[in-house]
């Protein structure tokens, strides 16, 4: 399970660490996509292979169904950590996040996001998290 927040820099050719709390738990292959939220979203191979027979599982006569399988197929990656503990996050995973310089890697149980700290920072103000709000949705889904 991945529990944490941490904060890191990208440089200039893409690479970022992973912090060595989360590498063991990623294992030697794992798959960065394309998050929800502006984020991505990064499993480790075991969580990639369920949520991929989830995905594989939808009905192709439905249009939602195909482009949701669509938007985190077509731009996932498999990866490696190299010997520093990195990662070289492409382009274009990098535009879907808007990440430029810094970046905030959150543990979210089965799963890491990687967001720019300052989409972390706006989705994590006070006018986006009306916590009483919150609390209602998860008492209307059972927790």
């Amino acid at each position: 399970m991945f529990f944490g927040e941490y904060n890191h820099n990208i440089d200039d050719k893409g690479r970022m660490s992973i912090p060595a709390k989360f590498r063991e738990g990623l294992g030697e292959k794992f798959y960065v996509t394309r998050g929800l939220d502006q984020c991505l979203f990064v499993f480790p191979s075991d969580e990639w292979e369920k949520f991929q027979e989830k995905l594989m599982s939808l009905p192709l006569t439905k249009s939602a169904a195909r482009k949701f399988s669509r938007f985190f197929s077509a731009g996932t990656m498999d990866y490696g950590l190299d010997k520093q503990g990195r990662i070289n996050i492409t382009s274009t995973l990098r535009k879907h996040a808007e990440i430029e310089k810094e970046v905030v890697i959150i543990g979210v149980g089965t799963r890491l996001e990687i967001w720019s700290k300052d989409a972390w920072e706006d989705y994590n103000s006070p006018e986006n998290m009306n916590y009483d709000e919150i609390a209602e949705q998860m008492e209307e889904l059972g927790i």
